[in-house]
């Protein structure tokens, strides 16, 4: 009933609830990892494939609204692509409805042949992001403590990467250096999360790693691999029937917070294949988004 709420609220205030602004993630000059080419956006049909800058997407919570809370939403799409059309990104404008501040990524992907090294221009561009909210939290109304990520698909490989790895790719000297890009906790939806063989999303690792990359590499990128008890909580959401990407990718990086003694929620639904969002979740998984809500209050991450 609260899921169905939510998207009625969704639904009735959209004009309302828009991106604001997109704003550069580096400042001109201070990008990181470029060869200094001149690119060009490549978007096709609402999808991002190359773009000539990582950007934010900021859709702040409607004044009257506002928790406090703050979400940032790393887009999927196998390494290869973006969702990118502003106006369209239902997540958040849900996570508005519900008076949660969400921002967009749009990151760099790694086949640009701008990278000199591809594998750490999505952590980097991501890093940044977190740094610009926390950053930013005065303007936007937002408690720095609560601020978290959401990664669907292989967005959910950014979002754990982002909250297992630990070295600082992103500090460029400047005044956004000082905030932490360590999320507070992690939302994952039919996440990519292992690049081990058996439970591997193929494309993915290839795009991020290369055809052959070496063992050492797979592993610093399994990010189960990577969990410590400091690692930030997680709810994990998944489809048995995902046909993409592995429900193992969850069980395992579930089972890796559990052993290392990180609170982790973990529900695996029947049916929604490799489709789950906040617009399509057949069956019990129409739960989802109101046990997200009730996890994050729970956790003390909503008031």
């Amino acid at each position: 009933m609260k899921s169905i709420l939510a998207l009625f609220l969704l639904a009735t205030s959209s004009l309302s609830l828009q991106a604001q602004e997109q704003r550069p993630i580096w400042p001109a000059g201070k990008m990181p990892n470029t060869r200094g080419l001149v690119m060009r956006d490549s978007i096709v049909d609402g999808y991002a494939y190359l773009l000539k800058e990582p950007r934010l997407g900021i859709y702040p919570a409607p004044k009257e609204k506002n928790t406090g809370t703050a979400v940032l939403i790393i887009p999927g799409g196998g390494y290869a692509r973006t969702q990118f059309d502003p106006d369209k990104i239902g997540l958040a404008k849900y996570f508005q409805s519900v008076g949660i501040n969400a921002f967009v990524v749009w990151y760099r992907l790694p086949a640009s042949a701008d990278l000199l090294q591809p594998e750490l221009a999505p952590l980097q561009d991501i890093q940044r992001a977190m740094r610009m909210i926390r950053a930013g939290a005065k303007e936007w109304g937002i408690d720095t403590a609560r601020v978290g990520v959401f990664g669907t698909s292989a967005g959910g490989h950014g979002a754990t990467t982002l909250a297992t790895h630990t070295a600082d790719l992103s500090a460029i000297g400047d005044a956004a250096d000082p905030y932490s890009y360590k999320p507070a906790f992690t939302i994952l939806l039919s996440p990519v999360i292992s690049f081990r063989d058996d439970i591997a999303h193929k494309g993915s690792r290839t795009r991020l790693l290369g055809k052959q990359p070496p063992a050492e590499l797979i592993a610093a990128y399994s990010n189960e691999t990577r969990v410590t008890r400091e690692t930030p909580p997680a709810l994990l959401l998944h489809a048995q029937d995902d046909k993409s990407v592995s429900p193992a990718n969850s069980i395992v990086y579930y089972e890796a917070l559990h052993k290392a003694g990180v609170p982790a929620s973990l529900h695996i639904f029947p049916s929604g294949g490799h489709r789950l969002s906040i617009e399509y979740h057949p069956g019990s998984a129409a739960l989802w988004p109101a046990l997200m809500l009730e996890w994050l209050r729970e956790l003390k991450f909503l008031p």
